[in-house]
């Protein structure tokens, strides 16, 4: 009789689970077992670590469709900590159970009573001491597992709660915002392999193309580009077989269902991180370019028109964007397709204070605090030209906050300095030959109070 089975899915863990009322077969045990299930004992499941379409399928295969998990993770985590703390009282009955063992077989020993040597009770005295001290070395393991499965216990609720931490939450729609990107970078580069294979017409034009890269990727794999050189396919056929790859990359179901999973994901986190508030702020093509960016279009390019901005790259832009290159909305219906895919404008960094380029006149250059002993930093300052600076090993030049926090200096290791590089001190630089400020008043006021 075959076994009847109930598929779940949860989106808190991205794990599928596979229920059956009986024990399988063979042939249907190697199948489950071949996509990565493992078996659940305590639990009386199949469970896979992560989704995958192909695991997907076999799930709506066997069980007929994929239902919610019955269960949440800090349930499923309150069960396993109750059966680790079961194991950890039955440890610790174990370990007074041999204690007591041990205590009993002590009292042959009662009140320093030796072992007497060469007289028949000598064996079995032997054997007793044998038992306790076996008994005593039980009582002392069991004793310490106690330990091991009360702080597994712990760890199983305390990592139930940090999946639920919304840092951690957020932390994790970055990394499903990264895999977004990777699949939709792969159907980038097939729009540019078949823009390219369209266009090449000669024979020439195609083998040059065989071994050309875009963007760090090459056009077509190194073992197809090796057939053509080797004449084992002829140079028209090459590019056909290179432009029906291009397609199926770009048309891949596989692949759209990766995408459509991972933004499905993407609004299931970020419901539970809160409601993503509608942009209200002034929209400008550098906001309309990171968005597009973030959910993977190639060289994104945006600009204000009368409708309101247009959105253009290179490829036909994702899916959930838009189906072609190039895709014009008004200002309001931009704001409701950020919030729609969960997009949150980014909040204007503070601008960093100037690098002013000013004569010192002898003066110490005194920088914030860098230490944690709120010690302030001076340097002297030296003259150099541009290029004596950019001549400078970059690991030791840059910029310092100055005290008062209104503006930034460069500096470096004194490149004038006759003494090992890791001995020279750090300097001041005024550049020669670029734009001179005047001193600030706040370093002028330093001066005279010196």
């Amino acid at each position: 009789m075959t076994a009847t089975f109930t598929a779940t899915y949860s989106p808190e863990d991205n794990k599928l689970r596979l229920y059956a009322d009986r024990r399988l077969d063979a042939e249907t045990y190697a199948r489950v077992k071949g996509m990565g299930f493992k078996w659940a004992p305590k639990q009386e499941l199949f469970v896979a670590p992560r989704w995958t379409p192909d695991r997907e399928d076999l799930c709506v295969e066997l069980a007929g469709e994929i239902e919610p998990e019955f269960t949440t993770l800090a349930e499923r985590a309150e069960a396993k900590a109750e059966r680790l703390d079961a194991l950890a009282d039955k440890r610790q009955a174990q370990s007074s159970a041999f204690l007591r063992a041990a205590d009993d077989l002590s009292q042959a020993f009662h009140m320093g009573q030796p072992i007497l040597v060469g007289h028949h009770s000598e064996r079995k005295a032997r054997k007793t001491q044998e038992r306790m001290h076996n008994a005593m070395d039980k009582s002392v393991k069991a004793a310490k597992s106690v330990q091991y499965w009360q702080w597994k216990a712990a760890g199983v609720e305390s990592f139930a709660n940090m999946k639920n931490s919304p840092r951690v939450r957020a932390n994790r729609i970055k990394t499903l915002l990264a895999e977004l990107r990777d699949l939709q970078r792969d159907v980038n580069h097939a729009q540019v392999c078949l823009s390219i294979w369209q266009k090449a017409e000669t024979e020439d034009q195609i083998r040059k193309l065989s071994r050309a890269h875009v963007n760090g990727n090459a056009l077509v794999s190194w073992e197809r580009a090796k057939e053509l050189e080797d004449g084992d396919i002829s140079p028209q056929d090459f590019r056909t077989r290179c432009i029906e790859s291009a397609k199926r990359a770009i048309n891949s179901p596989k692949r759209r269902r990766w995408i459509d999973h991972i933004l499905n994901r993407l609004a299931y986190e970020r419901d539970l991180l809160g409601p993503v508030a509608r942009y209200e702020g002034e929209l400008s093509p550098v906001i309309l370019q990171a968005f597009a960016r973030e959910h993977g279009a190639m060289k994104p390019s945006a600009k204000a028109v009368p409708e309101g901005f247009a959105l253009e790259s290179a490829v036909p832009l994702p899916l959930h964007i838009a189906s072609e290159k190039t895709v014009t909305l008004s200002a309001d219906d931009w704001r409701d397709l950020m919030q729609s895919v969960g997009y949150t404008v980014p909040e204007k960094k503070d601008a960093k204070p100037p690098i002013l380029n000013f004569r010192a006149g002898g003066q110490e250059v005194v920088a914030a605090s860098g230490n944690i002993y709120g010690r302030k930093d001076t340097f002297r300052q030296i003259e150099l030209t541009k290029e004596q600076y950019s001549k400078v090993y970059k690991e030791v030049r840059g910029t310092r906050l100055s005290a008062c926090g209104t503006f930034r200096f460069k500096i470096c290791k004194d490149p004038t300095s006759k003494e090992a590089y890791y001995m020279r001190p750090w300097v001041a630089v005024f550049l020669t030959d670029s734009k001179e400020h005047p001193a600030p008043e706040s370093f002028k006021k330093q001066a005279n109070a010196a």
